[in-house]
């Protein structure tokens, strides 16, 4: 068997009980065994970005941790709610945070998204979002399957976090085997 792909998951929603925070901690089971998907440091006490903080006194510690783990990462899965039809603020600001460091972590760095949501969309505009941000900072991104997750609290368990619907692990399964291959195509 071929070396694993380490994937760095980072979960757009701070709350433990979080939708997005069951898909994260579901992924391990769902990769195939070419992938090895683990959490990205919490991003949960980073300040608000600040240029003027940065340039005198570097990033937070937390800040670099969370960059070393995508650096050290083949690729990352951003897994996140829509938030105001948009990118929650921590999660953006995270992305701030990472894209003034000298080595930005998502460079050339490939990423995949997901997001699940209440409601009908499933979380379609904040990753129209977060690819346009994402891309500013040139990672690469991958396309198809697609993963989002609409109506979640039909097909997520809320007591267990576990996903109930055959239909949303099946297309996981696929993004995560295409984005395996992707990853080992484009990784620098």
């Amino acid at each position: 068997m071929a070396e694993q792909l380490k994937i760095v998951a980072i979960c757009g929603s701070l709350r433990k009980g979080s939708y997005n925070a069951a898909l994260v901690r579901a992924l391990p089971g769902l990769a195939p065994p070419e992938l090895k998907i683990v959490e990205a440091p919490s991003y949960a006490g980073f300040p608000i970005y600040n240029d003027d903080v940065r340039a005198a006194s570097g990033a937070p510690a937390d800040v670099e941790a969370f960059a070393a783990a995508i650096r050290s990462a083949d690729g990352v899965i951003v897994v996140s709610p829509e938030y105001n039809w948009s990118i929650p603020g921590g999660l953006k600001n995270a992305i701030d945070w990472v894209s003034k460091l000298k080595d930005v972590p998502f460079k050339n760095k490939p990423v995949a998204l997901q997001s699940a949501s209440g409601g009908q969309m499933g979380g379609g505009r904040m990753q129209y979002h977060l690819r346009m941000a994402l891309e500013s900072i040139e990672a690469q991104m991958f396309l198809k399957p697609e993963v989002f997750v609409n109506f979640a609290a039909k097909k997520i368990d809320e007591k267990t976090g576990a996903i109930t619907d055959d239909a949303v692990n099946d297309i996981i399964k696929q993004q995560l085997a295409a984005f395996a291959k992707f990853v080992a195509r484009v990784k620098v």
